[in-house]
């Protein structure tokens, strides 16, 4: 099944070293370390083959693609050996790039998304498109009147002004081209009720939020511990420390808030209470595209005995994402092809914030997973 996935952000570190990571999986110079469905569960005929993908994206900056993978060689994100391996074919990838249209009306902006989706499904005979947003964090999304029925938003996008913010106007084009659509970030994306009108109108599948790689990782094992043990968790505080381009959009306070907001989703979830604490973004340049969070839980158990733990947990941002991203599109490519529409809240396991109401418990979600990916006919 050709299969393309459009990236929304497709010169930042987690879009490159996805593309890297593609390539190299399709040139079979490395192993799928990372990969969810490359493990036997879901390892499924119905999933597109790595060969099978195609990538190519927007982004609003021009740093030529190679030169993104060396600055992620250098800095420890990618093997060097690994680009310098695959030079050729990341300058190749250029082709499938293209700038973020801008327009009068955000009707003609998203007009010109919609042409050069198109346009790459046409070029490279594609069964299946899956635009993948993996552009920087949005603030909260005002409310706006436009944002509750699909007739009201296509009257607003044909007038002057900003109705949708940016990862929204990526969903409605993608809609509009017949792809279906994943945030990964906690941007708005889908999550309104007119684009899920188009989505069901036309017949296609969506997935988000907020891809789940590091500490709320840790969270959805850890918190569910603390229930099934009858054990009272009294607080729960992060501090995450970030570099790189996506720490440095978060260093906005409309960002940060965006993204705290979908860490702190699962404790309340899994615990059935939210307990006091909260987590914290810091931006540290010097770390780059690392990360490390350090998380406090204090908790009671029999008889109130107060007793504390601590973890800290120290990551490549784009080295653990860019795995899932990759995940989501086989997976959402197939549901597509399988004939599912609207959200899939059975992708929960990847996300911080998932849509629906599924599960929050990782194990819960992998059974989910396991289970939906097993219904998925070729």
């Amino acid at each position: 099944m050709r299969t393309g996935i459009w990236l929304m952000g497709a010169r930042g570190s987690v879009a490159v070293t996805a593309l890297a990571g593609a390539t190299a999986l399709r040139a079979r110079l490395v192993e799928a370390t990372g990969c969810v469905t490359e493990l036997p569960e879901l390892r499924s005929p119905a999933l597109p083959a790595w060969s099978d993908l195609v990538l190519g994206g927007h982004d609003v900056v021009t740093l030529p693609v190679l030169k993104k993978a060396e600055a992620l060689a250098a800095a420890g994100v990618l093997p060097g050996r690994l680009v310098t391996a695959l030079a050729d074919e990341l300058v190749r990838a250029e082709h499938d790039l293209r700038p973020l249209p801008a327009a009068a009306t955000q009707a003609e902006t998203a007009e010109r998304i919609r042409a050069d989706l198109r346009d790459f499904r046409d070029r490279h005979d594609l069964e299946r498109v899956v635009v993948v947003n993996v552009a920087t964090t949005e603030p909260v999304t005002a409310p706006h009147p436009a944002h509750e029925s699909l007739a009201a938003l296509e009257d607003a996008l044909r007038q002057e002004g900003t109705v949708l913010p940016a990862s929204a106007l990526a969903a409605y084009a993608a809609f509009r081209a017949g792809c279906s659509f994943v945030d990964f970030t906690p941007s708005t994306g889908a999550r309104l009720p007119a684009l899920a009108e188009l989505a069901a109108r036309e017949e296609l599948p969506y997935a988000g939020n907020d891809g789940k790689t590091g500490e709320t990782l840790v969270k959805s094992v850890l918190a569910p511990m603390f229930a099934l043990r009858h054990l009272r968790v009294t607080s729960w505080s992060g501090l995450n420390l970030l570099g790189g381009g996506d720490g440095a959009n978060l260093a906005d306070p409309g960002a940060n808030a965006a993204k705290v907001a979908s860490k702190q989703r699962v404790l309340g979830d899994a615990l059935g209470y939210v307990p006091e604490g909260t987590s914290r973004i810091d931006y540290v340049a010097e770390i780059g595209d690392f990360k490390t969070a350090w998380d406090l839980i204090t908790f009671s158990g029999f008889l109130g005995t107060g007793m504390r733990m601590e973890f800290t947990w120290h990551g490549c941002d784009s080295a653990l994402a860019a795995p899932l991203v990759l995940d989501l599109a086989r997976l959402t490519a197939a549901a597509h092809h399988a004939g599912h529409a609207g959200p899939l809240p059975q992708l929960g396991f990847f996300f911080k914030d998932p849509l629906g109401d599924g599960p929050s418990a990782l194990a819960e979600q992998w059974a989910t997973l396991a289970g939906f990916v097993a219904g998925l006919t070729r």
